[in-house]
This record gives C-alpha cells, structure tokens and sequence, in this order.
C-alpha cells in the first residue's frame, strides 16, 4: 500500500460500481445530491456538486468542506446498466422457464440450503419473485378457467340450442385471453411489485451457475482500465465503491488490477468498500471459480485497503457476513475485509427507522443516503472527506457479531 494512505486527501477520483440496475446512472447523481445535502445540514459541514467535464464515463464533481478541509472529489459511475438491460428482454414465457431453471440451479447445488445458514433475509428475497409469479400465474390461469367456465355455464342456462362444443371453445379462448392480458398486466406493473425484476437479477448469476458472461467479463476490464489510468493521476486516493451486485464485481475487477503489476507503489491509496454485498449469492454456486479465486487473493492483498459495510436491518444483503470467510477461501494470511455494521436501527431515528423499516429496496439504499444520528459511517465522508479509508478506519474492530466461518460447499479455485 502507498506511503500515502495516512495522509490527508485533497483530491480523490471515486468510482461508483452499481448491482444489478436497468437504470440510467443519473440516478445516483441525484441521489447523491439529494442526500449529501441532507448529510451535510445534519453533520454541520459543506458539500456541493457540479457537472464533471464531457467525455469518459458518466459522473460528477464533489466540491467539500468537511473537518476543515477542502476536498475535491470526481466521482464517475462504472456502467453496465445496459448489460442488465440486455438481460431482462425476455418474454413472460422465457421468465417463467428462466424460474424453472434459476431454482433447479439453487436447489440441485444445494447453495439454497447452505446461504439459509447465513442469513434468512436474502434468501427469502430470493424466494419473492419466485413466489411472486407463480401467484401471478396462479391468479391468471385461475381467473381464466372461471371466465371460461361462466361462459359454458351461461350456454346451458340460457342458450341451449348454442352447440356445447362452441360454447366449450368460446369459453376456453376467452379464458386464455384473460389470462395473458392479467400476466401482462402484472408484468407491466413490475414496478410496484419487482417480481419480474429480481428474477432477472438472480437468474443472471444462476444462468452460468456461477461464472461471468462474456460481455460482463469486457466490461469488467474496461472498468479496470479506467481505475488503472486514475491511479496515475496526482490525487491521494483512488476509492472504489461496490455496491449489492457491484461488490462482486467490484472484487475481480481489483484482483485483475493488482494481479498484473497496475497499482503503482508510489501512486495514491487504492481504497475498496463494499456496500450491501450479496457475494454469497454467486461465490456459492459450482462455477464461481474466478470469484473464489479473487476472493482469496484480495482478501490477503497489501496493495489496497478493503472495507465491508452491511446492516443486518437491510434484508437484501449478507449483513455482517465476511464474503471471503463464508466463501470457504479464506487464506493464511487474510486482512480483509474489515466487516462492519451500518447499524440503521442506531443511526437512523426511531421515527425515521419506522418509516423505513418495511421498505425493503429503500433500505438496500440506504448506505448511499444520509443518517439522522450518524455513527462512524458516513457515505460522504468517506468519498468527499479529507481521510482515505484506511486512514479513517485505523484500529476500528470488526463487528463481534460477524458471520465468519467457512459455509460454502464449492470452494474450488480453478475449473
């Protein structure tokens, strides 16, 4: 690691890696604006964002006054928003046969029953969407065979002299009809109830039982070279935040980094956070053999500090599970990551709390937003302050209450 990394940052390049979101990436512009303005007036410092220059990835500029110095931070969102896109252009039937498929591959593995020992909250947001559109399926073919059967029943009451074979077939096309327009009404409402939507997400890891698709692995060395080309820029830290999905990616991507001689010794400190992981949900699947692999080579790695922030309030996460550990490759000689908790239910209010507590997506959110009683972790502290990671961490214990111990069945490193 640089001598650098217990210096103050005045200038620090931020790269932002998404999960698995269809989104266009000025989400996150906002939402950092909205929220580190409220951070700020809460925590008594000064934050202001700007537009970042044309050309590059898509992003912004952080200008910050915060402990009494001015920082300067460019913050730029590693896309593949249109990879997840690509991913989810799939027909109601090939959605159904994509649950037949995800769940054979989860349940055969034996990794369902095995993530079940780490935490329930994931894995039943696992189980949503597949309980989700089978109930959706369940109430369109349901409604259509009593359509269906209405109409038979009407030809026997009042029109008899109607041949039954017609009213059989009349009956079941209107039946079909009204099934297929209730699944396409359910599909059409999947933002209100995300079935659809997390079935393509955990059906994109499942469909390579482990294994990253072509077009991710590009992505993902396209990434590399953006945060290779800032490490040689005169700042004083180079963060790189992984956020759900993005944390896994956000692994591989440093491990191929480091692997090939592109972190500079003298260059900035090259600082990792990972944020509402869910790195078991594809470490412990047959094929993850390239993950495994940059779980255990990082995990041991001088050249980069890694922190793990979940909260066990966040039901979409492995809150406080150590994703090297649990992976079953932990090495020798394991630094990382220091796993923490973001404690919601102590830094955010009672009322607050309640407002959000059954929230479960907000909640997935919740680390990029602002505390109403801010603990030690503080999102924008840590990507506009005037400490690098390390250096803000120093000494900080890992949560007692973490989850390390070795749990997964597939701990092979090569296929």
């Amino acid at each position: 690691m640089s001598e650098q990394v217990e210096n103050r940052v005045a200038r620090r390049r931020v790269f932002y890696i998404p999960g698995y979101d269809p989104i266009h990436p000025r989400r996150y512009r906002e939402l950092y604006r909205k929220e580190s303005a409220a951070q700020a007036a809460i925590s008594g410092y000064e934050i202001a964002l700007k537009p970042k220059p044309k050309g590059g990835n898509y992003g912004w500029h952080v200008d910050a006054t915060i402990e009494a110095a001015d920082v300067a931070a460019d913050v730029e969102v590693l896309v593949w928003s249109d990879i997840v896109r690509d991913s989810m252009s799939n027909s109601i039937p090939a959605t159904y046969l994509q649950l037949l498929r995800t769940a054979w591959v989860y349940i055969a593995s034996g990794a369902l029953w095995r993530l079940m020992k780490l935490r329930k909250g994931p894995v039943i947001a696992a189980l949503y969407p597949v309980g989700m559109l089978l109930g959706q399926l369940g109430i369109a073919v349901g409604l259509g065979w009593l359509a269906g059967f209405a109409v038979v029943a009407l030809q026997r009451g009042f029109l008899p002299q109607v041949p039954t074979v017609l009213a059989v077939v009349a009956g079941a096309a209107i039946g079909v009809f009204l099934a297929v327009a209730l699944l396409r009404w359910f599909k059409k409402k999947d933002s209100r109830f995300f079935a659809y939507y997390l079935m393509h997400d955990y059906a994109y890891g499942a469909a390579t039982r482990g294994a990253n698709p072509a077009a991710l692995e590009a992505r993902m060395a396209a990434f590399g070279d953006s945060i290779a080309a800032a490490l040689q820029e005169d700042v004083q830290e180079v963060l790189v935040v992984g956020h759900s999905s993005g944390a896994h990616l956000g692994v591989s991507v440093l491990a191929d980094l480091i692997r090939a001689g592109r972190v500079p010794d003298d260059g900035p400190a090259l600082s990792f956070l990972t944020l509402g992981q869910v790195v078991p949900m594809v470490s412990f699947l047959p094929e993850a053999h390239r993950l495994r692999a940059d779980l255990q080579y990082l995990s041991a790695c001088d050249e980069l500090t890694w922190v793990d922030v979940t909260a066990p309030g966040d039901g979409c996460a492995f809150a406080l599970c150590d994703p090297v550990a649990v992976s079953g490759v932990a090495p020798a000689g394991k630094k990382w990551p220091l796993v923490f908790s973001a404690a919601f239910t102590q830094s955010l209010s009672p009322a607050r709390w309640k407002a959000l507590r059954w929230r479960f997506f907000r909640l997935h959110f919740q680390y990029l937003c602002a505390f109403d009683r801010p603990k030690d972790y503080d999102y924008f502290q840590i990507t506009a302050g005037p400490r690098t990671l390390a250096a803000r961490y120093a000494g900080r214990p890992p949560s007692k209450s973490r989850i390390d111990r070795p749990v997964n069945k597939y701990t092979s490193l090569a296929a």
